[in-house]
């Protein structure tokens, strides 16, 4: 009779807990569960539910990475200052901002992050950084917006688009202090979504009267046309970098909650299988998170204001599976 170690050249080990470092292709049986395990990697992309922000908001700002999560400011309502800060299982308060605004631009990570623009009782150009503690006053921005994209680091940031009225296709960039104009984007438009750095962007999707499923890509001194999106959506949140970008929620033309899911590899994007377990627009996203691990909070499902949290694994990622026989 054939068996694995015929195949395979190597016995099946029997272990009392799981290998800390297992290989892909590694099988293995645990005794203690009494399971036959096997080291595999995930072919598609999956959202799993985090722990819920302390308070529901939408039209936020977001920064950081899927074990190390910044929210701030949006719409409570009223317009809110708060912060808080995900540390891969839970939230708590952070540093209030100076501003309590809404419509705001987010990037960099939970201990250098810069707040842009928004929307207080009028638009601002106000611009704050944090350091993982409190905010500071930055540089303002030369153009007054709101719900703008953005990309890069506290120190090295671009914001592009957004709503002056009229819409907006201007670039501008910042250097830790302050912000100069950079090349405009192809086509004007409020609420696209950003990745990437400040020579190496990514811009998609954004409402420019219906929502639109284009993308543009930035080179530290001109767009260029990109891959469109499969789904035409406002509002949504990206992360990753220009090559490799993570497109997720959003709203349809009828403020519907998307949960549509989309990973970009420097050409064209393709659909998840799956997408968010709540769907939603106007959420926030770990700005500086990843194609395989990110992060998305908040937002608006159409209804009212959410507080839930998932966390993204995406294709190609290492997962020990349960071998089951049926």
């Amino acid at each position: 009779m054939t068996t694995y170690y015929g195949l395979y050249g190597q016995k099946v080990q029997y272990l009392a807990s799981d290998p800390s470092d297992p290989q892909t292709g590694q099988v293995w049986y645990n005794s203690t569960s009494a399971v036959l395990k096997v080291r595999a990697v995930t072919t598609s992309g999956t959202w799993a539910a985090g722990g819920n922000m302390g308070t529901a908001r939408r039209v936020l700002g977001g920064a950081g990475t899927q074990t190390a999560g910044l929210a701030f400011g949006g719409l409570v309502p009223p317009n809110t200052a708060e912060t808080e800060e995900y540390g891969g299982t839970s939230w708590t308060s952070g540093g209030n901002m100076g501003t309590a605004r809404r419509d705001l631009g987010g990037m960099g990570t939970q201990t250098a992050a810069l707040a842009i623009g928004g929307f207080t009782t009028g638009n601002t150009a106000a611009t704050e950084e944090y350091d993982g503690t409190s905010w500071t006053a930055g540089g303002n921005l030369g153009t007054t917006r709101r719900v703008m994209g953005a990309a890069g680091t506290q120190t090295s940031a671009l914001a592009f688009g957004g709503f002056i009225p009229p819409d907006s296709a201007a670039t501008e960039e910042y250097d830790g202090t302050s912000w100069t104009a950079g090349g405009n984007m192809n086509t004007a438009r409020r609420s696209p979504a950003g990745a990437g750095t400040q020579t190496a962007a990514l811009a998609f999707g954004g409402f420019v009267y219906p929502t639109t499923n284009a993308t543009e890509e930035y080179d530290g001194t001109s767009w260029t046309t990109g891959g469109n999106l499969g789904t035409p959506r406002t509002s949504l949140a990206g992360s990753g970098i220009q090559t490799a970008a993570l497109a997720f929620g959003g709203l349809s033309d009828t403020d519907a909650g998307q949960s549509s899911t989309e990973l970009y590899n420097g050409t064209s994007w393709t659909s998840n299988p799956t997408g968010l377990n709540t769907a939603r627009g106007q959420l926030g996203g770990s700005t500086a998170g990843t194609q395989t691990s990110s992060l998305a909070f908040a937002g608006y499902t159409g209804t009212a204001p959410t507080a839930a949290t998932e966390e993204w694994t995406g294709p190609g990622v290492g997962e020990t599976k349960t071998v089951t026989v049926t």
